[in-house]
Formats: structure tokens, C-alpha cells, sequence
């Protein structure tokens, strides 16, 4: 009877351990507070930020600036690369905006303040599809496929090393389970 309740304990830890690794994040825009608004080089993009993330379908993106001084526009690519501000698709304004990422594919946002999008203020994010959750090796989406910024490039091996973590994550789990049930 007490071996399969360690067991039970056992699967159950490690379906939640599963499952904090795949639940869906907030993720601050730049990283940082401050983050949505001109930038002062090239290195400062949120481009660049975003190159450097991964975007899962189910993420939240959340900019915090001045409500009244910006405001954050989705756009089309055409709008986008224009830095058309006449017809976006949504339009945020607030100051605590939250954008859930409902599909994988690219994401257009540029600033809603006149001159700011010519200046650099604007992020493409590129959404990986779901199918590349929980695979241990998956590449990276193709940038000409969704005609964006190219998305950092994935190695097999910080891939496999990821995976072979979470393995022992989950082992050393169910180890500390029957250990103490």
C-alpha cells in the first residue's frame, strides 16, 4: 500500500514539475520597466531583446510606460516597416499593457507617439508554435518564413543539456518522494 502511494506522490511531482516548465510567462518588454521608449543605439533595441528570447503561444508581453505620453500600437508587417500609425490592429494606451500571444508567427508593435517608430521604437516578436514546446532538439523558426528579425539561433546542445536537466530534475523529484514516503 505505501509503495504505491510513493508512486502516486511520485507521478504527481513530477506532473507539476512538467507543468511549471510549460505554463505560460509575463514577460516584461526589454526586461526592464523603462524599456518602451526611444532607443539610444542600436543595442538598445527591443529587437534585440527579442532575438534573444523565446515567445510562446499562451506568453503574455507587458509594457509599462507614461499613459497620456505613449501608447503601444499592433500592426500589420506593411504598417510596421512603414511606421504607419493610421490603422492598427489594436491599440493600448493605458500605460500597464498585457498582450497575450495567441498564435505562433510574427507580432508587429510600434509606438503610438508621433516620430518615436522612426526613431527605433517598435518590436517584432516571432511566436514558436506549439509543436516546439516540449521537443528536446527543435531549430529555431526560419526569419525569411515570417520576414522578421531572425530569431536567436538554437544550439542541439544547450537543447539537450536543457533536457537532460529537466530529466534529473524529475528524477532527483521522485528520488526525494520515495525517500521520505
Amino acid at each position: 500500500m505505501a509503495s504505491s502511494s510513493r508512486a502516486v506522490s511520485a507521478s504527481l511531482l513530477f506532473f507539476f514539475l512538467l507543468l511549471g516548465f510549460s505554463a505560460a510567462k509575463e514577460l516584461l518588454v526589454g526586461g526592464k520597466i523603462d524599456a518602451w521608449k526611444i532607443p539610444s543605439s542600436e543595442v538598445d533595441s527591443l529587437n534585440q531583446w527579442a532575438e534573444k528570447s523565446r515567445f510562446r503561444v499562451g506568453d503574455y508581453l507587458v509594457w509599462k510606460f507614461e499613459s497620456g505620453k505613449d501608447s503601444v500600437l499592433e500592426v500589420t508587417r506593411e504598417e510596421y516597416g512603414n511606421c504607419s500609425t493610421s490603422n492598427p490592429i489594436k491599440e493600448y494606451s493605458d500605460g500597464n499593457t498585457k498582450v497575450m500571444l495567441e498564435r505562433p508567427g510574427p507580432f508587429y508593435f510600434i509606438s503610438g507617439a508621433k516620430g518615436h517608430c522612426e526613431k527605433g521604437q517598435k518590436l517584432v516578436v516571432v511566436v514558436i508554435s506549439p509543436k516546439h514546446t516540449f521537443r528536446a532538439i527543435s531549430p529555431a523558426p526560419s526569419p525569411a518564413e515570417f520576414e522578421a528579425p531572425a530569431v536567436a539561433p538554437t544550439s542541439t546542445a544547450t537543447n539537450l543539456q536543457v533536457a537532460l536537466l529537466t530529466s534529473t530534475l524529475g528524477v532527483f523529484a521522485m528520488t526525494l518522494v520515495v525517500t521520505f514516503f
